[in-house]
């Protein structure tokens, strides 16, 4: 048994060196397979920030006919809910969104962000009931199709809800549904590429993600004049059909393929995807290693257990350290990412420009992410920026109303900095776990993410009063989870493993 585990690792280790080299260039095919899985996180940035605009509350103004009457108490100033009905209108319609729909104006702010609350937490519980999947029996391939699915169907089904409570289950179900995209598409992103290529590739998932984000604005302006569910009929539709792409053109991770024995069908996406010199090397693989598949098949099938990999994390004290080590960064800076642009309704601008600043902003931070995993240190930077953003969101809750353009910027240099925080800590996570564990590992990130999401829009509703009891707890969640970085090994210039005993060799190695 001894001997075979060792074969397997040296086997991996020359899948691996067969990886860096035969990937070690980018062709087009590589790039056509890169965009179309990217484009799962497109549709998942526009379900994530849809509520900012389907769940806002409405402008109004006081009726004509009250204006002019000496005995009306109608002002721009007056809470709506103090005045009779006949004396103020929605500027828009009714049915512009699911506040003015259903008259919820008058209701708490706990029953207004359930909405947004349900759909973060049914993120956090299929991140926990999925999220594995990826590492066992189902693949990346197979479950970024599933949640692809789940999301968009649930979307379109939106559309039909009668009430506040439908719509906050359908909402649920779509959150679960997508719980598994950014992490699937990012490990299979960084899989498929060797080390010189990861950084940038691994980005696409940040940036694919924002042109979502993005495109909420411009749905959204169109829409204007709209109900709300026109909202999620455009956005829903284009998801749908791109789960046939997904199905049909996409290939699955060849280092998964390895771990389950099938080493062949492994071999075949490398070829297809590698530089024309290579497919004959890479038809030398099984040879040279003196393993047959069939071995290889063999001892994979202990590794189908759904739930191995989650266990492995914690069966491991250094694993178990590092896990709780991100899933504390993720909590911190979901906490920023999340609260700052669902709470833009509450610095009193205009939610069509501040929410597209948002998002602009979020793409000078890409080619800065590329920079600093090319050039600098993982744990120095995730740190600067987790401080950085703090500080910033901090002092927007002490500035005043009255400095608006001042609060302004401190919320997007916030935002920004956690966007990069983000991106840094997302990209560290994947080199920080080998594959039988890395989905299961970066999943538990998505959920730490998700989980500070559900907290970011009670304290967004909670705190339209109290800007501290939103901006300035973000601030201090992700300022003081940035000193848990110190906790966790640089892993620049370093390759991927595959296996927990083959990291844990790699460790050694660093330390002795």
């Amino acid at each position: 048994m001894e001997d075979q585990e060792t074969l397997r690792n040296n086997l991996l280790d020359s899948l691996d060196q067969i990886i860096e080299q035969s990937q070690s260039s980018f062709g087009w095919k590589q790039f056509l397979q890169a965009i179309l899985v990217s484009l799962a996180s497109l549709f998942d940035g526009q379900q994530t920030f849809i509520s900012v605009y389907t769940d806002a509350v409405p402008s109004w103004h006081c009726s004509t006919a009250t204006t002019s009457s000496s005995s009306s108490s109608c002002t721009t100033s007056s809470s709506i809910c103090d005045l009779p009905s006949s004396d103020w209108s929605w500027d828009a319609i009714s049915s512009h969104t699911i506040i003015s729909d259903w008259d919820l104006q008058c209701s708490s702010s706990f029953i207004r962000g359930i909405p947004a609350s349900s759909y973060f937490l049914g993120g956090v519980v299929g991140g926990f009931l999925l999220g594995t999947l990826a590492d066992s029996s189902l693949g990346r391939k197979k479950l970024l199709l599933i949640s692809s699915i789940t999301m968009s169907l649930a979307s379109f089904l939106t559309i039909f809800s009668p009430n506040i409570w439908v719509y906050s289950a359908v909402r649920f179900v779509s959150g679960f549904g997508r719980s598994s995209i950014s992490t699937c598409v990012l490990v299979l992103l960084m899989e498929k590429v060797g080390r010189k290529w990861r950084p940038r590739l691994g980005i696409m998932q940040f940036f694919f993600f924002t042109l979502g984000f993005l495109s909420l604005p411009l749905i959204a302006y169109v829409n204007r004049d709209n109900s709300w569910r026109a909202l999620y009929l455009c956005t829903s539709i284009p998801a749908i059909l791109y789960c046939i792409l997904l199905q049909f053109f996409v290939t699955e991770s060849p280092r998964w393929l390895y771990m389950h024995g099938f080493v062949e069908e492994a071999i075949a996406i490398l070829e297809k995807s590698s530089a024309p010199n290579y497919p004959s090397e890479l038809k030398l693989l099984l040879v040279s290693t003196g393993m047959p598949s069939e071995g290889v098949e063999e001892t994979s099938k202990t590794n189908n257990h759904p739930y191995k990999s989650m266990k492995d994390l914690f069966a491991k004290r250094w694993a178990m350290k590092r896990t709780l080590t991100v899933m504390v960064l993720g909590f911190g800076i979901g906490m920023v990412y999340y609260g700052m642009p669902l709470g833009v309704g509450n610095l009193g601008f205009n939610i069509y420009l501040i929410v597209m600043f948002n998002a602009l902003l979020e793409i000078p931070s890409y080619p800065i992410t590329c920079i600093i995993l090319e050039r600098w240190s993982r744990k120095y930077s995730v740190l600067a920026f987790c401080l950085v953003s703090g500080i910033c969101g901090i002092l927007c809750a002490i500035v005043g109303n009255g400095q608006k353009g001042i609060r302004i910027g401190l919320e997007l240099a916030s935002f920004f900095c956690s966007r990069t925080a983000w991106n840094l800590i997302s990209m560290f996570t994947v080199e920080l776990f080998p594959t039988c564990v890395r989905n299961s590992a970066t999943s538990l990130l998505r959920q730490s993410y998700v989980l500070s999401a559900v907290f970011s829009s009670i304290l967004v509703s909670v705190g339209s009063n109290n800007g501290f009891l939103s901006y300035g707890v973000f601030g201090l969640a992700i300022f003081f989870s940035g000193f848990f970085v110190a906790c966790l090994p640089d892993t620049r210039g370093g390759t991927l493993c595959d296996t927990m005993e083959e990291q844990e060799g790699k460790e050694k190695m660093i330390l002795g």
